[in-house]
């Protein structure tokens, strides 16, 4: 199963700001959900283990994130691979920071991901519902580490 998603988010940090936290692993690993664990392997990797419950599938899966900057087009792009439970995602990321208003950050970005095994399995609307808590619940951390703003209600 292929899945894509993109969309754009304002956040309230300079975009130096921003894009330096999305650059450093222990940052960007402390905006997952549901992390079991974390462990950085050097200034652009890290591995986690999150607990997953997408409909009948539930338990802890193991992803390899590799993060990939381009200072000079202020872009990162991110690699997932892992899984658990028989099922396997391949997930690459690219997110583009531009400066914004009043000394903010707009960060274009985009997803596609190809999952197999049980979660693929559930499928449609089950799998597009976690996967849209999941990138909320992200960039909701990311604006209230960055800013220090509490994460607006859902």
């Amino acid at each position: 199963m292929k899945v894509h998603y993109s969309g754009s988010e304002q956040i309230a940090a300079s975009t130096d700001a921003a894009y330096s936290f999305m650059t450093t692993p222990e940052k960007v690993a402390q905006c997952l959900p549901d992390v079991v664990s974390t462990d950085v392997k050097d200034a652009t990797r890290f591995t986690s283990v999150v607990k997953v419950g997408v409909g009948p599938v539930r338990g802890n899966f193991t992803f390899d994130v590799t993060l990939e900057p381009k200072p000079d087009a202020k872009q990162v792009s991110v690699n997932i691979h892992g899984g658990g439970l028989g099922s396997v995602v391949d997930q690459v990321a690219l997110a583009t920071f531009k400066d914004s208003s009043g000394g903010a950050t707009q960060l274009d970005w985009s997803s596609d991901a190809t999952i197999s095994g049980p979660v693929a399995t559930v499928g449609g609307r089950i799998l597009d519902a976690q996967a849209k808590r999941i990138i909320e619940y992200v960039f909701s951390q990311v604006r209230e580490r960055l800013t220090g703003a509490a994460p607006a209600a859902t």
